[in-house]
C-alpha cells in the first residue's frame, strides 16, 4: 500500500528454473514494487513471498543471497573502475575465487574492451553491462532484472539477449521491460499486470493463440484504460 493506493492486489505465480519470464505492464502497474519486495528491498502490507524455498520475512538473508538483482535505476560506484567495483561485489559476497569470477564476468558481459575506464566514463549501455555482471557475479539461482536492455545499441542488445538466455537454461529470470520484441527474442513466458492486477499469465503460445493477436496488441487490449 502507498497511503490508500494499493500498489498490487493479489498477484500470485511461480516461477521454475529453466524459465525466463517477462514481467510486463504500463507505467505505474507495479512491476518495480513488485521487484523491489522479492528482492527484500521493501516489505508487503499482506501476503507471502518465498524465493527457493526461504520467506522474504523470516529469511531475508538466505533470500538475498539466492538473488541477483539489476533495478532500473543502475546504482554504481562511478568513481570505481570496472574490476575495482566487481572485486567489491565479490568480497560482499564472500566469493573465495573473486578474480577468477570478475575476469569471467567481465569476459562474458563484453565489458573487456572498457576494462581500463572508471564506471563515470562507461556509454549508458556499457554501466547496464556492469550492473547484469554485479548482478550475476555469484552465480544466483534468480535474477531478477528491471529493463536490462537499456540504453544497449542493437550489437550490444544482442550480446546481453545470449547472456540473459544462457542464465535462463538453468537459472530463474524475471525481466521487466516494456519493448516487446525483448519479451519474444528471449522469454517462454510473459505476465501481465495492470492497475497492481494481474490480467495475463501465460507462455507466448497460449497467449497469442488465446487472442489471435501478437503480443504488442495483446498487451494493449489488457491493459488499455
Amino acid at each position: 500500500m502507498y497511503g490508500q493506493q494499493r500498489a498490487l492486489d493479489k498477484v500470485s505465480f511461480t516461477v521454475t528454473p529453466g524459465e525466463i519470464v517477462g514481467l510486463l505492464g504500463p507505467n505505474g502497474a507495479g512491476k518495480s514494487t513488485l521487484m523491489k519486495i522479492i528482492t527484500c528491498f521493501i516489505p508487503p502490507t499482506e501476503g507471502e513471498v518465498k524465493v527457493c524455498g526461504h520467506s522474504i520475512f523470516d529469511e531475508p538473508k538466505e533470500v538475498c543471497r539466492c538473488i541477483g538483482y539489476l533495478p532500473e535505476l543502475n546504482p554504481l560506484y562511478t568513481d570505481m573502475y570496472i574490476p575495482e567495483f566487481l572485486r567489491f561485489v565479490a568480497d560482499i559476497y564472500k566469493l573465495k575465487n573473486s578474480r577468477q569470477r570478475v575476469d569471467e564476468m567481465i569476459e562474458l558481459t563484453g565489458l573487456t574492451p572498457e576494462i581500463g575506464k572508471k564506471i563515470g566514463a562507461l556509454s549508458k549501455g556499457y554501466r547496464q553491462r556492469v550492473g547484469l555482471a554485479q548482478a550475476m557475479i555469484h552465480d544466483p539461482q534468480v535474477l531478477i532484472l528491471d529493463e536490462p536492455t537499456t540504453g544497449l545499441d542493437p550489437n550490444q542488445l544482442e550480446e546481453i539477449r545470449k547472456v540473459i538466455c544462457n542464465a535462463g537454461k538453468s537459472k530463474i529470470v524475471l525481466l521487466s521491460t516494456h519493448i516487446m520484441q525483448e519479451v519474444e527474442a528471449m522469454c517462454s513466458r510473459a505476465i501481465i499486470i495492470n492497475h497492481g492486477q494481474t490480467v495475463a499469465d501465460g507462455s507466448l503460445d497460449e497467449l497469442k493463440h488465446s487472442g489471435h493477436d501478437n503480443l504488442e496488441q495483446i498487451f494493449h487490449r489488457l491493459t488499455k484504460d
